[in-house]
C-alpha cells in the first residue's frame, strides 16, 4: 500500500521534504503539532516541556517498562505562527545526529482538509543520508496515520 506521507530527498542536498495531505481542518491538524497531550498520543512520546513561543524550547522522551530512556529529543522554537508555520531545531540527544533545523509549513485546502509540508535541513548531505537510512519514512507515516485517526475523533 502506498503510503500518505511522502519523502523527497534529492540527491546531493542536505534536506529533506515531507508532505502530508490530512482530512482534517487545519486548526485541527495545528492542535496535533502544538498540544503536549495530543502530540503524545500520536507520536508515543512523553512530552517533558513543550512551549510554542519564540524562544521557547520542547523535550520529548520514551522509555521502557523499567524507565530507561530508549530515546530523548529536544529542539527551541524560533517561530510559531497559529496555523500557518513553526520554525523550530531539532536534536536527537546521544546519537551522532547533530540538530537539524525543522520548517513545519501549515496549509488551508478545504473546511475539512489540510496540508503539512516539512523541510528539514541537515548539516550535511551525509548527515541526511544516514537519517534516510534509518526506517524514518515508515516511521512518520505511520504516526501521521495515527495523527489523523486520533484527530478524527475530536472533529
Amino acid at each position: 500500500m502506498e503510503q500518505k506521507t511522502k519523502i523527497t530527498a534529492e540527491e546531493g542536498k542536505q534536506e529533506i521534504i515531507i508532505t502530508r495531505t490530512f482530512e482534517l481542518p487545519l486548526y485541527l491538524l495545528f492542535k496535533a503539532y502544538t498540544e503536549p497531550e495530543l502530540v503524545e498520543q500520536w507520536m508515543g512520546n512523553k512530552v517533558l516541556k513543550m512551549e510554542n513561543n519564540v524562544h521557547g524550547s520542547y523535550q520529548f522522551e520514551t522509555t521502557d517498562e523499567h524507565k530507561n530512556v530508549l530515546f530523548r529529543a529536544n529542539g527551541c522554537i524560533h517561530k510559531v505562527i497559529e496555523n500557518q508555520n513553526i520554525t523550530r531545531t531539532f536534536e536527537m540527544e546521544n546519537t551522532g545526529f547533530p540538530v537539524q533545523l525543522e520548517f513545519l509549513d501549515f496549509e488551508f485546502i478545504s473546511d475539512n482538509t489540510s496540508k503539512l509540508t516539512i523541510k528539514i535541513i541537515f548539516k550535511s548531505v551525509a548527515d541526511r543520508d544516514n537519517m534516510l537510512k534509518l526506517p524514518f519514512a515508515k516511521g512518520i507515516n505511520m504516526a501521521h496515520n495515527k495523527l489523523e485517526k486520533l484527530i478524527n475523533k475530536l472533529k
